[in-house]
């Protein structure tokens, strides 16, 4: 049986082009995704077109993906990190 720690996601580290990284709260990382998504409804991935609210696009994009295309030459990448051991 997998430990729960595995699941926990304390933090998430954000990378996007020409800036250095970020370490980002959940919820930081949830609001960053709305502001993004909220301006790109005409370009959303396939599994997000089905989700009606911005709110639920934005978690399932941050609880299932850890990319999103942002334009040419352009992207946000996340990946959870926990902060103890």
């Amino acid at each position: 049986m997998p430990d729960s720690i595995m699941y926990q996601e304390d933090a998430f580290v954000v990378l996007e082009p020409n800036q250095i990284e970020q370490i980002l709260t959940p919820q930081e990382l949830l609001e960053k995704l709305k502001g993004i998504l909220s301006t790109r409804q005409d370009e959303l991935p396939k599994e997000l077109q089905k989700l009606t609210s911005v709110n639920d696009q934005a978690v399932y994009l941050r609880d299932n993906f850890c990319e999103l295309d942002v334009g040419s030459d352009a992207y946000l990448q996340w990946y959870v990190i926990r902060l103890d051991k």
